[in-house]
């Protein structure tokens, strides 16, 4: 039985998330399947992901020996309305990634 038990738990999560999918009208699933991920996206969730402060992400981006300053890391993180928002580049993301990657080594 315990074995049985972990599986429904385990069914929970995507249940609950297919049943608010499925009130959706056919509008509004069509705009959530085509939303994509941004850069801006991918480093907000790696940030939450990995608990980085203000300080960690320009250690991280010297560890990529890449040049940023920390209101510039600030404009990547504001809403993308916002007058100072800055569209994370790919250049960005791939240094990001590649400091993090020789901080988690070291």
């Amino acid at each position: 039985m315990t074995s049985q038990a972990n599986v429904q738990d385990a069914r929970t999560a995507p249940v609950a998330a297919w049943s608010v999918v499925g009130a959706m009208s056919p509008e509004e699933r069509a705009a959530w399947r085509l939303a994509r991920i941004t850069n801006n996206l991918a480093l907000k969730k790696l940030r939450i992901a990995f608990e980085l402060q203000e300080d960690d992400l320009v250690d991280i981006f010297n560890r990529a020996q890449f040049r940023i300053s920390r209101p510039e890391i600030s404009a990547l993180f504001r809403a993308p309305g916002h007058k100072n928002y800055r569209v994370c580049g790919d250049q960005v993301l791939r240094n990001f990634l590649k400091g993090l990657t020789l901080r988690l080594r070291a």
